[in-house]
């Protein structure tokens, strides 16, 4: 079976936390769970790495306004992590050329990452830290489940995954559309009271 599905999949996920990625399929692939998984993501060296830059992320994803100072610095690492992930998978099973899988990879990791920071952007706004909380959280789990899911079930997992993503791209855009909307009414009213404040008695 083609490695596609996966490889949209792992795309998807690296985009939100490329990390967990990278850790659970060398987890995977180092207990003996798939073979689908190439050796350089099974080091040693490699999980240690991936391990402590999870726990790095999972606490800064946790807190307003580092989460979104994090996504920024992510904004290439995401994609590129992404990418070399895809190019790994396509070369460890020989059904697709690593160029089209990176290609796949990272273009759909740039997609997530962006709907992703632009979501957090978003809950930013509330003033109280729980929602972000909560949201991270579920990212994280949505992360792992969707990963460990598409080991078993590529194809399905890569169908949850397309559908995630544009559930993503559709909110962020009416989001962006609020936005929008609520800066020309408050950039209307301060106008107004200029002119308020001009105007002769």
């Amino acid at each position: 079976m083609s490695v596609l599905p996966l490889v949209f999949t792992s795309g998807w996920a690296s985009g939100i936390n490329a990390y967990a990625v990278i850790l659970l399929f060398g987890v995977f692939g180092a207990t003996g769970v798939t073979d689908e998984v190439p050796e350089s993501l099974q080091r040693t060296d490699v999980l240690v790495v991936v391990g402590v830059l999870f726990v790095c992320e999972a606490v800064a994803d946790k807190i307003p306004y580092v989460d979104s100072i994090w996504d920024s610095a992510h904004t290439v690492i995401r994609p590129v992590s992404g990418a070399v992930v895809a190019a790994l998978l396509a070369g460890q099973s020989g059904s697709l050329p690593e160029i089209a899988a990176g290609a796949v990879g990272g273009s759909t990791a740039l997609l997530s990452h962006l709907v992703k920071a632009g979501t957090r952007m978003a809950v930013n706004t509330s003033p109280e830290p729980f929602s972000n909380i909560a949201v991270s959280t579920a990212e994280d789990l949505g992360v792992a489940g969707i990963i460990t899911f598409a080991i078993f079930h590529p194809l399905a997992a890569a169908i949850v995954a397309g559908g995630l993503l544009l559930l993503g791209i559709v909110i962020i855009l009416f989001l962006a559309s609020k936005i929008r909307n609520f800066r020309r009414r408050k950039a209307e009213r301060r106008a107004r009271r200029r002119v308020a404040a001009t105007w002769p008695d």
